[in-house]
């Protein structure tokens, strides 16, 4: 399923305009990114997803196509937990 295909299915559910529903998702996806941007916190939707904002830490890798060692710099990352409805779903329950 794509973006359009996603909005659509919102719209339709929600009963609102296809505008509406892209405006709303927009926004969503702006806000958990603002959120996870700062770290400090987790953006839960209960029962559906949890995001969250990881330290990784520097790591020594292999350039895959040389084979020589090469350094990772530290970095972040973001982790993303299914929640119990979603998990059920998954199960086709």
């Amino acid at each position: 399923m794509n973006r359009s295909e996603l909005v659509a299915g919102l719209a339709d559910r929600a009963e609102v305009t296809r505008k509406d529903a892209d405006a709303v998702l927009a926004a969503l996806a702006e806000t958990v990114g603002e959120i996870v941007a700062k770290g400090d916190e987790k953006v839960t939707i209960p029962g559906f997803l949890t995001f969250e904002r990881t330290h990784r830490a520097a790591r020594e890798g292999r350039n895959p196509a040389s084979g020589e060692p090469m350094s990772i710099p530290a970095g972040y990352s973001v982790k993303i937990s299914a929640g119990s409805k979603l998990k059920e779903a998954a199960k086709g329950k």
